[in-house]
């Protein structure tokens, strides 16, 4: 297909104002039901299904399954730059995500038996940064992760069991989309192992009667030299 046709096609996709504001909206980089994305445009359900579908076809945006729920968030990077450009021009911002979590539960809590929250999300974008994680092509399932290893070297002098995780008859690391923050965690038994070493260092304990976590002094000192943060950020 000629460039010039291509463009036409995705400027097109764009286009359209319920459209152009499901894609304002995936700008921040968290991912969005079709429902939420519904109600950002403005329209029906069926609508909000077709207009994705447009935005699918073209490549600007795409699916993440997570159990039984869809999520839908931009294609790629580039996609972001695009529409950051378009966004000058018009001369506004895109909006700022604002979680509806309830605000104990925003900063950690225990997704099954590994760490969600804001933190999961922080460690599990730190752990990429520093490539302690790559895709596993030869994983049945999308979304699974190996550990390179820098990663191993790293996560063991954390003293995460990295061998025991390996040894259990489940999914050794994967992407688990986070429902607050909308970005991936880090989940199966590497994320568990993890949750495990930091409950037992006492950087996190467990609340009562909750699956919210709470980061002790301690724990906020040593998780913000890891990050290389401001420990005030981690609250």
């Amino acid at each position: 297909m000629n460039a010039d046709l291509q463009l036409s096609l995705v400027a097109g996709a764009i286009a359209d104002p319920a459209r152009a504001r499901m894609l304002c909206c995936l700008m921040d980089g968290h991912a969005r039901t079709a429902t939420e994305l519904a109600a950002v445009g403005e329209v029906g359900a069926s609508t909000a299904s077709s207009h994705l579908a447009r935005l699918k076809q073209q490549h600007l945006v795409e699916v993440l399954a997570q159990g039984k729920h869809r999520y839908f968030k931009l294609a790629s990077p580039e996609v972001a730059r695009a529409l950051e450009a378009l966004l000058v021009l018009a001369g506004v911002s895109a909006p700022r995500f604002q979680p509806s979590t309830p605000q104990p539960l925003r900063l950690a809590r225990r997704c099954y038996d590994h760490l969600a929250g804001r933190l999961g999300v922080l460690l599990h974008e730190h752990a990429q940064a520093r490539a302690w994680l790559a895709p596993d092509d030869g994983a049945a399932e999308a979304g699974a992760y190996a550990l390179s290893p820098a990663g191993e070297q790293a996560l063991q002098a954390l003293g995460v069991d990295v061998v025991a995780a390996r040894a259990k008859r489940r999914r050794f690391a994967c992407a688990c989309l986070d429902w607050s923050e909308r970005k991936p965690h880090l989940g199966g038994a590497l994320g568990a192992a993890w949750l495990q070493r930091l409950c037992e260092q006492e950087w996190l304990q467990p609340e009562l009667d909750s699956r919210g976590l709470r980061l002790t002094r301690k724990g906020q000192a040593r998780l913000a030299e890891l990050l290389d943060v401001e420990a005030r950020s981690l609250q």
